[in-house]
């Protein structure tokens, strides 16, 4: 489920567990990170992009990097949750498809294809459930002691075991080259590469966006003002969160939109106004993509499960 939980103020992991109860509404919120949500207690239903959907126990809940996902607990939920850095999910996808993959930079485009799906419910049944739950407590217990690097190694090899039991559930799609064609589209590319810095334009763009989400920004305003060609931009941006600056603004918007229905009373069409979107077909089609249901369903909702 998501959840406001300040994950930013600790020390960088590129794996974090943490388990926590939810007792009311949490409304669209999207992590910059893979998340897998493990319900232990309780039932909830979600709303992303694969809709209007009920989760409980023995589901696990995946989440692609700069996905909204809102929850309604039906009394309570308990959750833990797996955080796992962008870069390093692609990381393994490297590594588990090396035989097809010229490098880093294709296993990022391999990921994007055969993981197509950004929000997805596995039902993995409470037996493979119960099954993960001693894994997962201890992964909690050493992501909460700050892992030091000499456990890394065990937080590692947990989070692998877990993956070994839910990687079958995910829905994929085959479609890939072969290793042969591959070479042919990559002549001398550089087998290995190490991850670059996330570039400075790229951070200073995403807060130009947060801070202005209801402008009317074009693509070349803001590679402009981070002093970047259009092309240039785009592709920074992309390497940096996964999703065009358009696909994020997009993000952002939904997010806004969806804490106007819950707090206010201001009729649809304005809320949509608010953040930036002037035709009400326009924005209800992306706010569904979005979270899953319109927005009038959602301020419906909401208005159901009131945040106490």
């Amino acid at each position: 489920m998501p959840e406001g939980d300040g994950l930013g103020r600790e020390r960088f992991l590129p794996i974090l567990a943490r388990t926590r109860s939810i007792h009311r509404p949490v409304g669209p919120i999207a992590y910059d990170c893979v998340k897998l949500i493990f319900v232990r207690h309780g039932s909830a239903v979600l709303l992303s992009e694969f809709g209007e959907k009920p989760v409980t126990i023995g589901d696990v809940v995946m989440l692609g990097a700069s996905t909204l996902c809102a929850s309604e607990p039906e009394g309570s939920i308990t959750v833990t949750t797996l955080y796992l850095d962008r870069d390093y999910v692609i990381d393994q996808v490297f590594w588990q498809h090396a035989a097809l993959l010229s490098d880093r930079l294709d296993a990022q485009d391999f990921m994007n294809e055969r993981y197509s799906e950004p929000a997805q419910i596995l039902r993995i049944g409470e037996d493979r459930a119960g099954m993960l739950m001693p894994w997962l407590d201890e992964l909690v217990a050493i992501s909460v002691d700050d892992a030091a690097p000499e456990r890394f190694y065990r937080l590692q090899a947990l989070m692998f075991a877990v993956l070994d039991v839910i990687v079958p559930f995910v829905t994929i799609t085959p479609v890939r080259k072969t290793s042969t064609q591959q070479k042919a589209t990559y002549p001398g590319t550089r087998r290995h590469r190490h991850f670059i810095p996330l570039r400075a334009e790229a951070r200073q763009a995403a807060g130009l966006l947060c801070d202005h989400p209801a402008r009317r920004w074009t693509l070349s305003e803001l590679s402009a003002a981070v002093h970047l060609s259009p092309s240039q931009f785009g592709r920074v941006f992309v390497e940096a969160y996964g999703k065009t600056p358009m696909t994020y603004l997009t993000t952002l918007r939904a997010e806004h939109l969806a804490r106007l229905l819950r707090e206010t009373d201001l009729p649809v069409e304005v809320a949509m106004r608010e953040v930036g979107w002037h035709s009400r077909g326009h924005a209800a089609r992306l706010f569904r993509q979005c979270v899953g249901v319109t927005p009038a369903r959602y301020r419906d909702l909401s208005r159901q499960n009131p945040v106490a």
